[in-house]
């Protein structure tokens, strides 16, 4: 199974690599797979590389929905 995760990019940097922020945490990742890339997209992101761009609601939605499914597996575990 594969997991990928919504991030905006908040820099594009040399090399194809740019930063991303994922819920406010900062990372480098690659964007060699992605052409027309800006600052303000959202992309998923698998093991360190943007795979595809994603439209922003839908981003915010998903990361809405992994803040609520890690609320509650910590009230589950306590």
């Amino acid at each position: 199974m594969c997991l990928s995760i919504p991030a905006e990019v908040t820099r594009i940097l040399p090399d194809d690599t740019a930063i991303a922020s994922i819920d406010g945490v900062d990372k480098e990742i690659s964007i060699a797979l992605i052409e027309d890339l800006t600052v303000g997209d959202y992309v998923l992101i698998h093991v360190g590389y943007a795979i595809t761009k994603i439209d922003p609601t839908e981003a915010r939605r998903t990361l809405e929905l992994l803040q609520e499914l890690s609320g509650e597996g910590q009230e589950l575990q306590s």
